[in-house]
This record gives structure tokens, C-alpha cells and sequence, in this order.
């Protein structure tokens, strides 16, 4: 079994930063493509930045420049850097990750979703 738990939301004012990390704990043989997704109140989910197993990175417009997503291959972590929060990115964040999982047949690839951590920035 395999989960994905995220944390480092709350709440911060406009130009401030938070930082939030997504552990992959489990039965893992290895974390491939990472992303991160938010969901404001009543709205849909935005991808908002992803990162290969190698690194390389994309974002949505809407936070780059702002943001940076990285990773620990080592200790299965992954990170999103989110400075000069301003209120509209207010949302419930949540991390995605293609992951090998070990199972009694083998490694299986297999998506997970973290459970979400909220970010609230206040004008």
C-alpha cells in the first residue's frame, strides 16, 4: 500500500511564502512524474507545476516565476515552493505522483493522490 501525504498549508498574507512537501511512504520501488494540482472554492482542479523523475519541470502560467517545484528521489519527498502568495491562490493543494509500487507480482505503476492541504492567503 502506498500513500501519498502532503503538508505545510495555512494561512499567510499576500507576499508571503509557504513551502509544501508530499511524502510518498509505502511499499515504493520508485516515484516517477510528480504533480502538483489546486482547487479553489468552487472551482475546478488546475494543474499547477510537474516534475519528472530526472527533473525537468513545467509550471501554469499563473505561478511562474512564483513557484518552484522540486524532489528528493532519495527520501521519496517532493516539494512546492510557493513565494509571493497572493489571495487568489487560495486553494486546497494537492500532490499527484505516478509511483512503482512493490506488490506480491511485481512492481505495478500505479497513480496516487494525497489527501490535499489547504493554503488560504488573506489580502
Amino acid at each position: 500500500q502506498v500513500q501519498l501525504v502532503e503538508s505545510g498549508g495555512g494561512l499567510v498574507q499576500a507576499g508571503e511564502s509557504l513551502r509544501l512537501s508530499c511524502a510518498v511512504v509505502g511499499s515504493v520501488d520508485s516515484v516517477n512524474t510528480v504533480t502538483w494540482f489546486r482547487q479553489p472554492p468552487g472551482k475546478q482542479r488546475d494543474l499547477v507545476a510537474t516534475i519528472t523523475f530526472g527533473g525537468i519541470t513545467d509550471y501554469a502560467d499563473f505561478v511562474k516565476g512564483r513557484f518552484t517545484i522540486s524532489r528528493d528521489n532519495d527520501k521519496n519527498m517532493m516539494f512546492l515552493q510557493m513565494n509571493n502568495l497572493q489571495p487568489d491562490d487560495t486553494a486546497v493543494y494537492y500532490c499527484n505522483a505516478h509511483v512503482m509500487e512493490i506488490t506480491d507480482k511485481g512492481s505495478v505503476s500505479r497513480i496516487y493522490w494525497g489527501q490535499g492541504t489547504q493554503v488560504t492567503v488573506s489580502a
